[in-house]
């Protein structure tokens, strides 16, 4: 098999390598590009990837725009840090995808269905998806939340949030100053509604915004411990051994 990995963060592309040498050591990686501009020229060229790895957002634009600019009419497995919305997309058109940080099991799936593909010979319309992609991008993230203190309601901008906690089937928004605020979200919709470059779930209970978390320890078991922003001593984020690979990728990325 060959593949071209399109993918403009150098950490992500090593993952990517090491992930695919581990799935299967005879696949040969015949270029990796960085940008839209790059990866046209490498397509224009005769030698053709059976597979394209491609992330959605690149440096230059969104990478739908590689297929106005060149013919290539193979195969295409997407690695997207999108929500739900995009992903539905991505099924409406038969495109598979991998939902950043990529795993070794997800990029097993994601190849073990392109192996059982035979003639393929046509691909979805992408300028149709690049426009409902764009407008996802556009408005996929919340600002900010509305939040309630008794019976006083608050904005809160993403900017401010330290953290969210589900306790006793009540989700908490805390801020980085430490104030509590109910919020009528569960933590399954709201990764859903956060940027997963800044937000992590950690556990069934919390989720951690990036920029708070001030340390990170080894604990015992093989996880890690946060000290976090905002967080009481009775808040402990312990992150499960089975959590660690992917969280180490993500705070990588």
């Amino acid at each position: 098999m060959k593949l071209m990995i399109v993918e403009d963060e150098r950490l992500a592309v090593q993952r990517l390598l090491h992930l695919l040498k581990g799935y299967d050591p005879s696949i040969e990686v015949i270029a990796t590009a960085e940008s839209i501009e790059e990866t046209v020229q490498f397509l224009q060229q005769p030698l053709k990837p059976d597979l394209l790895l491609l992330d959605i957002q690149l440096s230059d634009g969104l990478s739908f725009e590689i297929f106005k600019k060149v013919a290539y009419n193979g195969p295409v497995v997407f690695t997207t840090a999108y929500d739900q919305f995009a992903i539905d997309a991505f099924k409406l058109f038969s495109i598979d995808y991998i939902v950043k940080p990529v795993t070794a099991e997800a990029l097993a799936n994601a190849l073990n269905k392109f192996r059982t593909i035979s003639n393929y010979t046509s691909r979805p319309d992408y300028s149709v998806l690049s426009a409902q992609l764009a407008a996802a991008v556009n408005n996929q993230y919340k600002n900010r939340f509305l939040a309630k203190v008794g019976q006083r309601l608050f904005f809160v901008d993403v900017k401010d949030i330290a953290f969210f906690q589900a306790d006793n089937k009540i989700v908490y928004l805390i801020d980085k100053d430490g104030n509590r605020f109910v919020i009528d979200y569960t933590l399954e919709k709201l990764e859903a509604l956060l940027d997963p470059k800044e937000f992590f779930r950690l556990n069934r209970r919390f989720i951690v915004k990036v920029s708070a978390i001030e340390h990170i320890k080894p604990f015992y078991n093989s996880r890690l411990k946060l000290s976090v922003k905002g967080a009481s001593s009775s808040d402990e984020m312990i992150i499960s051994r089975e959590r660690v690979a992917d969280f180490k990728a993500w705070a990588e990325a």
